[in-house]
């Protein structure tokens, strides 16, 4: 059965800067990789939602509702509702996930 993939407002922007920090770091081909390997995996979900697992950071705090992919070095955070998987986050491994999350979490405040 498949599963309909929605990408949040968010973790298109974290594409979007993904992106945007490539091409001025590196070239436009390689951001446009990258975007399009994101995209992909992605929507990859749409088959296999369940492969993902717990982020670490969030099964330390007992928030499990969440799960996460990789296209090293990037994850992809999302959680399934129904047939329906939403992308949340779309981040750098390197980066600190709770640092992160907590910037996110108080930028709304």
């Amino acid at each position: 059965m498949k599963y309909e993939v929605f990408i949040s407002p968010e973790a298109e922007t974290d594409l979007l800067a993904i992106s945007s920090y490539i091409e001025d770091k590196d070239s436009r081909e390689s951001a446009d990789r990258i975007f399009n390997g994101l995209i992909k995996t992605s929507f990859g979900l749409e088959e296999f939602p369940e492969r993902g697992h717990c982020p670490p950071e969030l099964e330390r705090i007992h928030v499990r509702e969440y799960s996460e992919i990789h296209f090293k070095p990037f994850r992809i955070i999302y959680r399934i509702s129904g047939h329906n998987v939403f992308i949340h986050a779309i981040l750098d491994g390197r980066r600190n996930l709770q640092d992160t999350l907590f910037d996110r979490i108080t930028r709304q405040i």
